[in-house]
């Protein structure tokens, strides 16, 4: 029989995902929503939101009556992987003409960074709360908190209160408008906007390199419990052609999702508080079915997610089975207070049939993270200025590229 690529493959086993009390348990000491088992999760899948999670998206860079400046458009942009999920290309806020000091904002003329900050200060907070709430009453001191920013371009699609406009760049644009779409934070940036963060940003912010890693990350489901994916994080064994699990983990868990559209610059930006769960207690019997899924594996550069699986062991033991792999190849660069991550992946998703490589820049903000983690109290008023000067930074030097969708 000739070899069939998995991602041609029919899906027999229309499954979600399992796991047995031995893997389940951490999830539940871990929930972070006192009072409650559940988390909420998208349709996908793959992305788990907290009971108490905030999401919120927002606009810098208003006129001074509080409205979108009329130089800047809602353009149809192409994005492949995107219109491959909703049928139509998305839009993106887009300025026509240059501006002085464009896109700052009518209540903070000279610093739009004051603004963003004083949007998410207090949402930052309350979510902290939340998770540190949890840990105490789980009596839980693993799933640190991470809080990360990442940039990129805000994406707008229709929904089933406002279509896309048949000719959107002549449409009036108003925030109230834009708030009836669904959006995307869509993190592909530029090759040339990597190599400026590598060769410039890093030194101007004080990271030095840290490492450099190449990784293939496997996502698994099990049958019984679509609510779950298990990432394997992986390595290649040094003799070479085989890959070895070295870090076993649960969905990350979302407890507040900040976006901006910065109209003043030509990316986004995105804070997000996370909190991740990983695996250290699995039974034998899971282990050695997780095992199974990776020494079976083949690596090969010429598939999308740099992985195939030979025909029938996609799966193992009537339970796991993979659903997604990434290659990734990054760059980080660390100080006391950031780690800045630069790094180029290759997915495909097994459901989907879909697949995309992107670049992709993100900035870890420790130094925040371990403060909040450490305060006896939470209060904006002895916290503003560390988050502020975060939030500075990240303007300054992280929301301009040379290049944006076309």
């Amino acid at each position: 029989m000739s070899y069939v690529p998995p991602h041609k493959r029919a899906d027999k086993e229309s499954a979600g995902l399992r796991l047995t009390p031995a893997i389940l348990e951490p999830q539940k000491r871990r929930n972070l929503n006192p009072g409650s088992s559940r988390t909420n999760i998208d349709k996908s899948g793959r992305i788990v939101y907290s009971n108490s999670a905030i999401s919120k998206w927002f606009i810098v860079g208003l006129d001074g009556d509080g409205q979108i400046p009329p130089s800047v458009l809602l353009q149809p942009v192409r994005v492949d992987s995107v219109e491959r999920v909703t049928g139509e290309k998305p839009l993106a806020l887009v300025k026509n003409s240059p501006e002085n000091g464009g896109g700052l904002n009518q209540d903070n003329p000279e610093q739009p960074w004051v603004y963003i900050a004083e949007n998410v200060l207090h949402d930052l907070l309350s979510s902290f709360e939340n998770v540190m709430s949890g840990r105490k009453e789980q009596h839980s001191r693993d799933s640190k908190p991470t809080l990360v920013a990442k940039v990129g371009t805000i994406l707008f699609h229709g929904s089933r209160k406002s279509s896309i406009p048949e000719d959107p760049e002549r449409t009036l644009l108003s925030e109230s408008l834009l708030r009836q779409f669904r959006r995307t934070f869509y993190t592909n940036i530029p090759s040339s906007y990597m190599e400026n963060v590598m060769n410039n940003v890093a030194s101007k912010i004080g990271v030095d390199f840290e490492q450099s890693k190449d990784l293939y990350n496997v996502k698994l489901s099990d049958k019984s419990q679509p609510k779950a994916t298990i990432s394997c994080k992986c390595r290649v064994r040094e003799e070479g052609q085989r890959l070895q699990v070295f870090k076993i983990e649960m969905n990350p868990i979302r407890h507040m999702v900040a976006d901006v559209s910065c109209l003043g610059k030509n990316l986004d930006l995105r804070l997000m508080l996370t909190t991740k769960t990983i695996l250290t207690d699995l039974c034998e019997d899971e282990m050695a079915g997780i095992e199974e899924l990776i020494s079976s594996v083949v690596i090969d550069p010429n598939v999308k997610g740099g992985l195939r699986w030979p025909l029938g062991k996609q799966s193992s033991r009537d339970r796991f089975e993979v659903i997604g792999v990434w290659h990734t190849s990054s760059r980080a660069y660390s100080s006391p207070t950031l780690r800045l991550k630069v790094r180029n992946a290759d997915r495909f998703d097994f459901r989907t049939s879909a697949g995309e490589a992107t670049g992709e820049v993100s900035l870890k903000l420790k130094g925040i993270a371990s403060e909040l983690l450490g305060s006896d109290k939470l209060d904006s008023e002895s916290n503003r200025g560390m988050i502020l000067d975060a939030i500075k930074l990240l303007w300054e030097q992280f929301l301009q590229s040379d290049k944006v969708l076309t």
